[in-house]
């Protein structure tokens, strides 16, 4: 029943690789066939050392987009040194994965927030259609963002081949509608669920077929049309990228880029998937498995490949439930490459940029602008910089300046951390803050809560407001620094603390803390801290207000 169920999966997805692969290659600068190449070895690697039982790995159109950005200003596009570097490129990209498996770095992607990415998601997607426009319109036009593209294609439109424009514009329609209104037709004409689904996911298929019969009965391509031309047959043979150094050396961080945002792609949708059918993905382990993913693709004449969102889940829906789905879904496509390429020599470029449009518009997502603006305006700072940077000033700065401003806006943030003067509620052993609640306050015992850790941009901060604080208390004796929202106090706030005790003392008021975590508590028994400031640890805000003021723990209880 399962190997039935992942044969499905893999006949499925194999048939809505095949054109994307073909696509994304295009997209990323390269010939065609590397598309297939890239969907062979990878998968195999993957299914061996991967940990996600559904992910269907290969090329995508963001790292795709990412491959173009970094090789294009390099080498002309689909020339042997662009293969070359595109193979380079994916070494690096696996070594990079393989290194942070080994270091256990996996957390570092953690840097890359999520209004980042779909930020970077979205004006990707974008920047991606608007790129393929010049093949719907069967013009030249080059550029790497908004403001490089739209002019250059603005020149070109007295030159548009109407044969190519027809082609594109119909594919585009039909598999928008497709996606959104096949299946509803096919279920009212009576196919199962089931069945109504896994046909809609063959529209792109039935598009290529369609389109490459439509080229050859008209011999379009002496009109004009753009076609794929000839695909060599074969496997790709296995060989080593050129190892270059000096060229490596400049690649490395755009294959740092690409290997962390394939990373955060691919763990996102198999954690998702795997959560649905209550399985475990362990993503240090997904590191080793897209290393090697990429150093299959670098050897087998590839190029950079992650976990595909699209194909993943219809390799769920199709009822995957082994990596065996992956292993026969890299044999289809072997098996396309042995015998089937010359199918695909009157393939125009417009389908398979329709194929590539429509399939990248369904993660634009601008609406989430508004969603993290209502939310976060600090999130929607660096999300909007990164939508801003990917569309006008290239994928890798936008991407850079995404995480660079998240960075900074956590540590403004975090700098000057949440406080509060907390009293006792009535009836309780509950505190909280007086400007929120009805409280009774102790008149000489001051409790203020901090709801951050304290760490080395803070900790001037919390010297200060506690300075104003004993301006605006001046009958206090005691200060009760409530520690429930502390997770971490690291050398320069143990300073900072040494430093209040001292101030504090000498205008005679007691420093004492309640409610220490144990990893906090087990930090400062490794210090002098606790032998030298002279007060207590409570275990609670109640205990310490029971030994510093019982009378105002009465009051409290009266009231």
């Amino acid at each position: 029943m399962t190997a039935g169920k992942d044969g499905l999966a893999a006949v499925i997805v194999t048939l809505m690789l095949i054109p994307q692969s073909l696509a994304y290659a295009m997209l990323a600068g390269l010939p065609p066939i590397t598309g297939l190449y890239a969907s062979i070895a990878p998968l195999l690697l993957y299914a061996v050392f991967g940990s996600s039982r559904t992910l269907a790995v290969g090329p995508v159109a963001v790292i795709s987009l990412m491959t173009a950005a970094a090789l294009e200003p390099m080498f002309p596009s689909g020339s042997a040194a662009y293969i070359g570097a595109a193979m380079l490129l994916a070494a690096l990209s696996g070594v990079v994965l393989l290194l942070m498996a080994v270091l256990r770095l996996g957390f570092l992607a953690n840097f890359l927030s999520h209004p980042v990415i779909s930020g970077f998601i979205s004006a990707s997607g974008l920047l991606i259609a608007l790129s393929q426009f010049k093949y719907i319109l069967g013009v030249s036009a080059e550029g790497q963002t908004v403001l490089q593209l739209i002019p250059s294609l603005a020149q070109q439109l007295p030159f548009i081949n109407v044969p190519t424009l027809l082609i594109g514009g119909l594919c585009l329609v039909f598999l928008q509608l497709a996606r959104t209104r096949l299946k509803g037709l096919l279920l009212a004409l009576g196919l199962s669920p089931g069945w109504a689904d896994s046909l809609t996911k063959t529209g792109p298929v039935l598009t290529i077929i369609v389109s490459v019969l439509i080229v050859t009965w008209g011999d379009l391509a002496s009109s004009g049309v753009h076609v794929v031309g000839a695909i060599p047959e074969g496997l790709p043979a296995l060989r080593l990228p050129t190892m270059d150094w000096q060229l490596a050396m400049q690649l490395l961080p755009a294959a740092l880029l690409i290997s962390l945002v394939g990373f955060v792609e691919s763990v996102s949708v198999a954690q998702t998937l795997a959560a649905k059918r209550r399985e475990r993905i362990d993503p240090d382990q997904e590191l080793v498995g897209l290393g090697a993913a990429n150093i299959a693709a670098a050897v087998s004449g590839g190029f950079p490949v992650t976990g595909g969102f699209s194909r993943s889940i219809v390799n769920f829906d199709a009822g995957a439930r082994t990596p065996m789905a992956g292993i026969l879904t890299a044999l289809g496509i072997a098996l396309t490459a042995l015998f089937f390429t010359p199918l695909f020599h009157n393939l125009p470029h417009a389908v398979l940029a329709a194929t590539i449009i429509v399939a990248v518009l369904s993660l634009v997502d601008f609406g989430s602008l508004k969603r993290t603006w209502r939310f976060s305006k600090q999130d929607f700072i660096a999300q909007a910089a990164t939508m801003f940077g990917v569309l006008f000033m290239g994928v890798e700065i936008g991407i850079v300046m995404g995480v660079s401003l998240s960075l900074l806006l956590f540590l403004w943030r975090t700098s000057r951390p949440h406080s509060a003067v907390v009293g006792q509620l009535p009836g309780s052993e509950h505190f909280r803050n007086i400007e929120r609640f009805n409280v009774i306050q102790s008149d000489t015992v001051l409790s203020l809560r901090v709801d951050e850790s304290l760490y080395f941009p803070n900790a001037r901060y919390l010297e200060e407001r506690i300075i104003e604080l004993m301006v605006d208390y001046p009958d206090c004796q005691h200060l009760v620094l409530m520690c429930s929202g502390v997770n971490l106090i690291d050398a320069s706030a143990l300073d900072s603390l040494e430093a209040i005790a001292e101030r504090l003392t000498a205008a005679q008021v007691q420093l004492h803390l309640s409610e220490v975590k144990g990893p906090v508590m087990d930090q400062l028994r490794r210090s002098d801290f606790l032998n030298e400031f002279g007060g207590q640890v409570f275990v609670s805000q109640y205990a310490a207000m029971q030994a510093l003021d019982p009378a105002s723990i009465m009051r409290a209880a009266q009231s």
